[in-house]
Order: C-alpha cells, then sequence, then structure tokens
C-alpha cells in the first residue's frame, strides 16, 4: 500500500506523464486529481464499474476538465460488451423509474442482450 501511495503522489505531483491501472484498481480508493484524461481499453461487462473508475479523476480538487474515452475495435467481443452497457443502462433505468421495462422482457430478448449484436 506504501508503494502504491507513493506511486499515485509521484504522478499527481507531475513526477510521471502517465498513470496505467487496471478498473479493477481503479474502482477502489483511488482519487486522480491530476488526471486530464481517462482511456479506457477493455470495457468492463458491468458499466458502472467503468464509471466508478473514470470518476477517481473526477473528485474534490479537480480544477481542470476531464476526457474520458473508449477505445474499442470492430467486431470484437469488447464491441459487444459496449452495446451490453447502454442495454443494462436502460433496463437499469427503467427499473428505478419503476416503469416494469424489465418485466416486459421475453426470454429471446434476455438471450439477445447476452448475444450481443450479430
Amino acid at each position: 500500500m506504501k508503494k502504491r501511495a507513493d506511486l499515485v503522489q509521484a504522478w499527481q505531483d507531475g513526477d510521471d506523464p502517465l498513470f496505467l491501472i487496471s478498473l479493477k484498481a481503479g474502482g477502489t480508493g483511488l482519487n486522480l486529481t491530476a488526471a486530464d484524461t481517462v482511456i479506457h481499453l477493455d470495457p468492463w461487462w458491468n458499466p458502472a464499474v467503468e464509471d466508478q473508475a473514470s470518476d477517481r479523476a473526477h473528485r474534490i480538487g479537480q480544477d481542470k476538465p476531464v476526457t474520458v474515452v473508449r477505445l474499442v475495435a470492430q467486431e470484437t467481443i469488447e464491441e459487444s460488451v459496449l452495446a451490453l452497457h447502454g442495454d443494462k443502462r436502460a433496463l437499469f433505468q427503467g427499473v428505478l423509474e419503476g416503469t416494469g421495462e424489465a418485466a416486459k422482457l421475453d426470454t429471446q430478448e434476455l438471450m439477445a442482450l447476452i448475444r450481443g449484436p450479430e
């Protein structure tokens, strides 16, 4: 933990031009207020995990705009995962709003969500 804290502090102080972390690390206790760009290279099946990792750069003390970029190759599993994000967000929003959209999905639609675009 001490080494991690030292690496983060060195980057925050401008000693290192780039800071690479995994989504797992990005979702657990890092505050990276020196960031001006967040690049996601490998989308996670759960969009909330990515959002939480991106939010590490949007913390109290941040004094510059932050750009979030997702780089995904075409016709890959990652592209399907990204498409799933939209479906999951819409489903979640429907549940929060109490519209019952989740109950309207039949088996075919649920399987299509899992399979992704063909």
